[in-house]
Order: C-alpha cells, then sequence, then structure tokens
C-alpha cells in the first residue's frame, strides 16, 4: 500500500503574524515628560523659579525650551507635591517660603530622622558606609568651590543614604517627603560659605559615630546638625533673604 499524502487543503494555514508597533513614541512622550518635571523642580529648588513667582505654561516652555504638553504635566505634578500653588483666577506661582512651615518641617525632620539614625548604627553595611565616605569627598570638592548647588545636592544625597540604611521604608517614606519640602531652605542655608563648612564637619562627625555602631552618638550628632541648620536659615531669613542674593 503506497504513502499517502496530504491534500493541500487539509494542511493548516500558515501563523499570521502579529506586527508590533514599536514603542518609541510613548516612551519618548514619557521620557519628555519626566524631563520637563526634573528641570521645572531643580529651577524651583534652586530659586531660579524665586519663590512667589508667577508661572505660566507658554512661559516656562519658553525659557527652558520644552514643549507645551509635558509643562503642563509637570507643573500639575509639582502643585500636587506643594511647590507650586494654584491661585484661582491668577494662575500658578512659586509656593512661597514659609517660616511657620519650616519650624514644622525642622521639627518633623528631629523626630524622625534622629530616630532613623539610631536604627542605621545598627543596620548599616560596609558597602553603605563607604557610600557615604565617598559623597563626603564629593562634598569637600564642592566646598572648596563654593558651589552652592552640588552641595544641595550632596546633602540630599546623604540623608537619603542615611534613611536606607535604617532598613525601614516607612522611615524611608517620610524622610524623603520632608526632604523635598525641605530643599530649597537648604538650598538657601548652602548659599553661605561657612555654612557649607559646617554642613561637612556634622556629616563627618555623622559618618564617625555610624562607623562605630554608635546609635546615641549619631542620633545626638544628627540633632545638632538639623538645628545649626535652623539657626542658619532663619537668620538669613530675618536678613531679609531674597532671591536676588542667587
Amino acid at each position: 500500500m503506497g504513502e499517502v499524502k496530504p491534500e493541500a487543503d487539509m494542511r493548516a494555514p500558515p501563523r499570521a503574524t502579529t506586527r508590533v508597533r514599536p514603542a518609541a513614541p510613548r516612551k519618548r512622550a514619557v521620557a519628555l515628560k519626566d524631563r520637563a518635571y526634573d528641570i521645572i523642580k531643580h529651577h524651583i529648588i534652586t530659586c531660579r523659579f524665586a519663590p512667589g513667582e508667577k508661572l505660566n505654561e507658554a512661559q516656562v516652555g519658553a525659557r527652558l525650551n520644552l514643549s507645551r504638553m509635558p509643562v503642563r504635566n509637570a507643573l500639575a505634578k509639582l502643585a500636587l507635591e506643594g511647590l507650586i500653588t494654584i491661585r484661582p483666577r491668577k494662575g500658578l506661582e512659586v509656593r512661597p517660603i514659609d517660616p511657620e512651615e519650616l519650624l514644622q518641617i525642622i521639627e518633623a525632620r528631629t523626630i524622625n530622622e534622629c530616630r532613623a539614625i539610631r536604627l542605621a548604627a545598627r543596620h548599616v553595611t560596609e558597602e553603605e558606609l563607604e557610600a557615604l565616605r565617598e559623597v563626603i569627598q564629593r562634598t569637600e570638592s564642592a566646598e572648596a568651590s563654593h558651589d552652592t548647588e552640588t552641595m544641595m545636592l550632596l546633602d540630599r544625597e546623604f540623608h537619603d543614604l542615611l534613611a536606607r540604611a535604617s532598613r525601614s521604608a516607612v522611615f524611608f517614606d517620610i524622610l524623603r517627603n520632608l526632604h523635598d519640602r525641605a530643599v530649597r531652605f537648604w538650598f538657601i542655608s548652602l548659599n553661605e560659605q561657612a555654612q557649607q563648612g559646617m554642613v561637612l564637619r556634622d556629616h563627618r562627625e555623622i559618618l564617625e559615630a555610624l562607623e562605630a555602631r554608635d546609635g546615641m552618638t549619631a542620633s545626638r550628632a544628627m540633632a545638632r546638625h538639623i538645628d545649626a541648620f535652623r539657626r542658619n536659615v532663619t537668620q538669613r531669613m530675618r536678613d531679609g533673604w531674597n532671591n536676588t542674593a542667587f
């Protein structure tokens, strides 16, 4: 009996191929939105957009060479974060500096950051200690060149590393939020070169306590560090700080 070959119409039809459209346009839109947010936020925390300054989408886009939709999305996000205030029938403005808010942030930082650093002294790894040492090395270079902007960013990085070393997700989230709200005040404070040197000394002292796994000493050093910031920035505000100093 000979071999029976399948009829042509019995063969399975060729599998349809699904054409996958490239995702590049969507990724590009997300990238533009994130870039707009990062740039505008950086201009706010470095006081390039001054506290109380009126903003609108067209003005911001033209000044920063950004398209309108990413700017709109970024401004909406920054309004939710409290860095921009929406005034009915008046538009948008950079949130003004509020001394009462500053004192509330400092109080909350003192309570939470001093407790978090005691946990960090217990849990910090050698890799995290090395990361803190590296931040201090970069801070020394920034302080030597009186680079206020870099000092501010490194100050934030140092405190974020400390919060992460606590191994408490709750403390990390609380402190990240407080640092976001405080960073403009850091910039104001750090514009004074003497304060840059004090911050660097404080950070070294905190690091030494962590290296010794001494949570109480680290906590006391953190409390002094935050209080020195309070005294400096409140003095600057009493002296009539304004954005023209930058």
